[in-house]
């Protein structure tokens, strides 16, 4: 069985290093311009590491996985993995795949429909909540809150309970199609309420109606008010009033934020505007935020709906009965947010990012330097400590309910007992017995289910046995040696002059 270090696509490394030869070559210079400085101010080691460890990322020479294919005798090569966080594509889609498949047999229940409930937030404000983790914790609270009251109502109307509980799941994705910086919710709440029962029994699931275009606009302006009240209190943001003029302009207005790492706050706010060191955007972008107390929401599409800058998104539902369909849910929201495919290196240090999707306008793609490709990648690093994947209601660990609601896992049948043992072992084997189950999920059985293929030789179509995982430089090159392969890894290339580094001088 193959281990959790182990890459997404058993095979040579060619693929892995042309998708990081952009870094290879430009990675020294960035770590040069963006280190220390006499303030003795440098980048987290958090986001360093990542860097670090993704262009090591499905390289041989860095170890890997040796597998035998006892009917043919051929030997193959898996590299490890760098188990990134932030855009690894490799590491991300295996964490994307493997995260589904335990949500869908692990934590959601079975035979509830499930809604997506995605929010975007103003431009003025992903800088700061993509700086202070705590801060976008809170504001996930309040969004949550605000769609888990609006489900309570409508079913203290439908069935009147007063007592009625709900729950989901949010993924917070940090970067949009064009890789800036722009922290957001994909929240899936399960699509009604859970009563209890008075009896103490298990408790009973009520369905809701599909929400109006009315009532996403109505949760879409109470959780902008909401949030905006709570950063005002906090004292991020300023209200400024026009004379004459009912619309206020919102002002980040925390000194303190960004005073303790100076570095990293520079970088978030490059990478969330798309300028310098981390541009061009090559998008129109919104330079304040007016809030007019007589504004009402606006209608974006179905069941879309948008009010002072914070977008909301209800329209995609999945029946509970649709496994497929849950499943392919829950791997769009883990997704990561850079795919091998969409990443082109161009002449003259230049990289050109595709989009999935084009945008309104018609753009398909963005052109930027290396070094603002890897400035955008360096401020999508999800800060350590902290959960991307948040549960709330009765899917949190603290709820009472949970237990009684999330798939229970299969029991074993009790085992024959021989002859000699069966007095002595009645009792222990008339009781059935919880198999002990894993969440993780072996890749080959992971690329099974989600594609329908099985991992095997490519010689003979056998089976692969792992028989070592190599980790010492000497055994790696000797086995590599003796199967024609190259034994170094790939050398980064010396740090040269940034062209960026005029933006950095502030920090001297």
């Amino acid at each position: 069985m193959l281990g959790r270090s182990l890459p997404h696509r058993p095979g040579n490394s060619s693929g892995s290093e042309r998708r990081n030869k952009g870094i290879f070559a430009h990675l020294a210079t960035f770590l040069e311009t963006w280190h220390g400085t006499a303030d003795g101010h440098h980048l987290p080691r958090h986001v360093t590491a990542e860097l670090r460890e993704f262009i090591a990322c499905g390289i041989p020479q860095h170890g890997f996985a040796h597998l035998y294919c006892d009917t043919c005798q051929a030997r193959h090569v898996v590299p490890f993995s760098c188990k990134g966080r932030g855009f690894c594509p490799s590491c991300g889609g295996r964490r994307m795949n493997e995260g589904a498949a335990n949500l869908v047999d692990h934590v959601l229940p079975t035979g509830i429909a499930l809604r997506q409930w995605v929010l975007t937030h103003p431009f003025v404000l992903r800088f700061p909540l993509a700086f202070d983790a705590r801060l976008l914790g809170a504001v996930h609270r309040l969004f949550t809150d605000t769609v888990a009251a609006f489900y309570r109502e409508r079913a203290a109307k439908a069935c009147g309970s007063t007592n009625a509980e709900c729950g989901g799941l949010t993924v917070i994705q940090r970067a949009s199609s064009d890789l800036r910086c722009n922290p957001h919710f994909h929240t899936v709440f399960l699509d009604g309420v859970y009563v209890r029962d008075q009896q103490g029994g298990a408790p009973v699931f009520h369905p809701a109606p599909p929400p109006s275009q009315a009532q996403v606009e109505a949760v879409v302006k109470k959780a902008a008010e909401r949030i905006v009240r709570f950063l005002k209190r906090r004292g991020l943001i300023a209200l400024a009033t026009a004379p004459g003029d009912d619309e206020v302009t919102v002002i980040v207005g925390d000194e303190t934020l960004g005073k303790d790492d100076p570095l990293l706050a520079h970088l978030l706010a490059a990478a969330t505007a798309g300028l310098p060191p981390a541009g061009p955007a090559q998008r129109r972008a919104p330079v304040r935020l007016a809030l007019s107390a007589s504004a009402q929401p606006s209608p974006k599409g179905r069941l879309c709906a948008e009010h002072w800058g914070f977008n909301l998104h209800a329209a995609t539902r999945v029946h509970g009965n649709d496994k497929q369909g849950r499943e392919h849910l829950c791997r769009y929201i883990l997704r990561p947010p850079l795919a091998n495919d969409r990443l082109h290196i161009l002449p003259g240090d230049k990289v050109q990012l595709d989009f999935k999707r084009p945008w309104s306008d018609g753009t398909s793609c963005i052109v930027l330097d290396a070094q603002a490709l890897i400035a955008r990648l360096a401020a999508i690093v999800p800060p350590p400590r902290r959960h991307v994947t948040r549960y709330f209601g009765v899917l949190s660990s603290h709820s009472g309910l949970r237990r009684l609601i999330v798939p229970t896992a299969a029991t074993e049948p009790p085992q024959t007992a021989a002859p000699e043992e069966a007095d002595d072992d009645a009792d222990a084997s008339a009781t059935p017995k919880p198999v002990r189950t894993s969440k993780y999920i072996a890749w080959h059985d992971l690329l099974r289910r989600t594609f329908g293929i099985d991992v095997v030789c490519s010689r003979c179509q056998g089976d692969l046995r792992l028989i070592a995982l190599v980790k010492e430089e000497a055994v790696i090159a000797k086995i590599l040696g003796a199967m024609g392969l190259p034994t170094l890894p790939p050398r980064l290339a010396s740090a040269r002059a940034s062209p960026h580094q005029a933006e950095l001088d502030w920090c001297n």
